[in-house]
């Protein structure tokens, strides 16, 4: 199905959504260029892409319709997994006999309605349909998903009741009993969907007095998911100790163990801490999604000059890169996004790792274990051997492995690591302190990257300006002159725009997202080791000192970059402040 150019433009100029010089203009770009004339209001804003879909649904004679407002059954919303709508823009919507009516940003994708057809055994009806309504139909999915779910864990938590009556001090094998019975293993598998679904990165499960409390971290923020029963408590920690292959009958000290979820959408690797407590086991999971699209330096929210530093570092073939941070920080993504950029078939790079969060093509993994004295240290002097061209330590935690990093980085091999401090600057006098001589770090370290994680803004928001007196509770004119400066440098903002023209912006609740924010990305500070710099750590070493010279240089602090962030509306101040005052 081709809409013709001279249809095509006929339509347009019919619909009176265009100026007709517009469609000339456009119509000459187009012939000279090669393309639909379409494709060129579109790219020139003349014309939406939702618009120019209506238009050549009405050319061709496809009917158009509109989900956003209309309330799809679960049954035939779930004939297409979620994971291929969202990948294919193709939503059921309505089946009567033997048809099956799609709706479809692109009526022309014929392997995605075969494909569906073959699938579901109906014979597809594409219809074509707007991007907010596919938005719209998605949101669908997690309703019926999260309404699923509920329904699951209320019926199985009564039969949990009877199966326990009560008796909480259970024989290993009245727990391992417990763990294979139906009830629980459905719960377990319940929770473990449901995280995922609400894209959650943690699971809390807790204890309490009289029942057990489920908690989700998603986007950094603890949410209360739901309540179960006490007389669960027992089978659920007995079942993740089996999944996690751990001791059943070890209830006073705590357990560490993994284990794996596969998913329509998501292959899954779950990180598991058991803890004694007073009301019982609690147990914390860290959901590690390992078929996750590949993320970039700029995906992850480094941008301009910030990013140019990260690069120039990485085409060293020696010396330390360091991420700095506090735990749940995103140290270990950013460490895992460099790699991927230094991950070619001409070098060998190996890990040492606590524990592998991402499986990489290629690479090296190793794990420590502490518990037969197989530590960071004793991996990066074996890792030293395997001619390694690239060595990622996970966290330098102590002054053996900093010395053996730095030996590594001395003897021309480019090593990357975290370490915890509040700053960029921070991690120089924390090396210091481990015992490692300025002077060596002066000659090994090439880059530093601070960061913290801010909740991105949802589409609705609410922008707002604001004066000199209200910036002033904020922060300083010269951190928002900064900030101002650098949309200025990466022509986000105009040369000739005011500091009070700046435009911020406040979350906006919705049904959808009931707080405003969606997904999280990266606040960061760049400490690039210039000669100045270098003199600096032989001398001083001191924080201040170092962040001085550092912002001289040109370096946006990460409060700087949350104030940039802010300006341009992917997060607010608010949530800046947050994020830098943890």
């Amino acid at each position: 199905m081709h809409v013709l150019e001279s249809e095509l433009k006929e339509f347009i100029i019919d619909s009176g959504l265009v100026a007709k010089k517009a469609i000339d203009d456009a119509e000459g770009e187009a012939k000279r260029r090669g393309q639909s004339l379409g494709d060129i209001l579109v790219s020139r804003g003349a014309l939406t892409e939702d618009a120019l879909r209506r238009i050549q649904a009405y050319v061709l004679g496809i009917p158009f319709v509109n989900l956003k407002d209309k309330r799809i059954p679960i049954d035939v919303l779930m004939l297409i997994p979620e994971p291929i709508a969202r990948t294919h823009n193709i939503i059921a919507f309505k089946k009567q006999y033997d048809l099956l009516e799609v709706a479809m940003l692109d009526v022309n994708d014929l392997a995605s309605i075969d494909s569906v057809g073959k699938k579901t055994g109906f014979k597809i009806l594409p219809r074509l349909t707007d991007t907010e309504s596919i938005r719209s139909a998605l949101l669908q999915y997690q309703k019926s998903l999260k309404d699923e779910f509920g329904d699951i864990i209320s019926s199985e938590a009564g039969k949990i009741r009877v199966i326990a009556n009560g008796n909480t001090d259970l024989s290993g094998d009245d727990l391992k009993k417990m763990a294979e019975d139906l009830p629980i293993v459905r719960i377990v598998d319940t929770l473990l969907r449901h995280a995922i679904v609400q894209g959650a990165s943690d699971i809390h499960i807790e204890p309490m007095e009289a029942e057990v409390l489920v908690r989700y971290r998603i986007d950094g923020i603890l949410h209360d998911a739901m309540t179960l029963p006490k007389a669960a408590a027992a089978g659920i920690v007995a079942r993740i100790k089996v999944l996690s292959n751990l001791k059943l009958d070890e209830k006073r000290l705590p357990q560490d163990g993994r284990f794996k979820m596969e998913t329509d959408a998501d292959k899954v690797s779950f990180r598991v801490s058991i803890l004694p407590t007073f009301f019982g086991e609690k147990t914390v999971m860290r959901l590690l999604r390992e078929t996750g699209e590949g993320f970039t330096l700029e995906v992850l929210g480094l941008h301009g000059e910030t990013t140019e530093r990260i690069h120039h570092a990485l085409k060293q073939t020696s010396g330390i890169i360091l991420i700095s941070g506090p735990t749940g920080s995103g140290k270990t993504t950013t460490l895992y996004t460099m790699l991927d950029i230094l991950n070619r078939p001409d070098v060998n790079i190996s890990t040492i790792e606590d524990p592998i969060e991402y499986q990489m093509k290629r690479v090296n993994q190793t794990q420590v274990n502490p518990q037969i004295g197989f530590t960071f240290a004793n991996g990066l002097r074996s890792l030293v051997r395997q001619d390694p061209d690239i060595i990622m330590v996970g966290e330098i935690r102590d002054s053996e492995t900093a010395s053996l990093a730095i030996n590594a980085a001395l003897t021309g091999h480019l090593v990357l690591s975290t370490i915890h401090t509040n700053s960029a600057a921070g991690a120089i006098p924390r090396l210091v302190d481990m015992g490692v001589e300025p002077f060596l770090l002066a000659s090994t370290i090439r880059v530093i990257v601070g960061q913290r994680l801010v909740r991105r803004l949802y589409e609705q928001k609410e922008s707002y300006t604001m004066d000199a007196a209200t910036r002033a509770k904020v922060a300083n004119d010269d951190e928002f002159n900064t900030a101002f400066q650098a949309m200025k440098d990466e022509k986000i903002a105009k040369k000739t725009d005011k500091l009070d023209d700046l435009t911020f912006y406040r979350p906006v609740p919705t049904p959808d997202c009931p707080d405003g924010y969606k997904s999280r990305i990266g606040i960061h500070e760049v400490l690039a080791i210039s000669p100045t710099i270098r003199e600096i750590m032989l001398h001083t070493s001191t924080t201040d000192a170092l962040e001085a010279q550092a912002k001289k240089e040109g370096m946006l602090t990460m409060f700087e970059d949350g104030l940039y962030k802010a300006a341009r509306g992917i997060t607010s101040i608010e949530e800046v402040l947050r994020a830098v005052s943890e």
